[in-house]
């Protein structure tokens, strides 16, 4: 059997986003947890994933019949100042990514700082990465925003 070479196939990427949120950090915390975990969708069909919310706990999708994806560890937790994982997310291929949701309190906000940092064989399909997490921080935003006017 062949084997065959390739060379400068690994890339890298960063997504850096940050959003102002009048809300207690608290209360971003607790909807990031939710909208990562069984409240995560897509722009077209509800997602639910597991987010076991500790040191090493589990980010995945449960598909039932012991079948799913998994996406990655939780690396730190600090509720309600951090949430890191790591782990391929959704990539299918040889690649390793860190997630940190950072949270500080400022001028009465809670300002939230996103970041998604990847390396590996990054293929065509995650090009489009940006717009997932824009879409994601959008439904965090608007769910945190809902809960305040409760």
């Amino acid at each position: 059997m062949a084997a065959t070479v390739m060379e400068g196939v690994l890339h890298a990427f960063e997504i850096a986003k940050e959003e102002r949120i009048a809300a207690p950090i608290e209360i971003v915390f607790e909807t990031i947890l939710e909208q990562m975990g069984p409240l995560n969708s897509t722009p077209e069909k509800p997602m639910p994933m597991v987010l076991e919310a500790w040191p090493g706990g589990r980010w995945y999708r449960d598909l039932g019949n012991d079948s799913g994806h998994f996406w990655g560890h939780v690396q730190a937790i600090k509720a309600p100042a951090l949430l890191e994982i790591s782990g391929p997310l959704f990539m299918s291929n040889p690649a390793v990514s860190n997630l940190q949701y950072r949270l500080t309190e400022e001028d009465g906000e809670t300002v939230m700082r996103f970041r998604h940092r990847a390396m590996g064989w990054v293929g065509d399909q995650e090009r489009g990465v940006d717009a997932g997490w824009s879409d994601m921080l959008a439904r965090i935003r608007d769910a945190v925003t809902e809960r305040a006017r409760k």
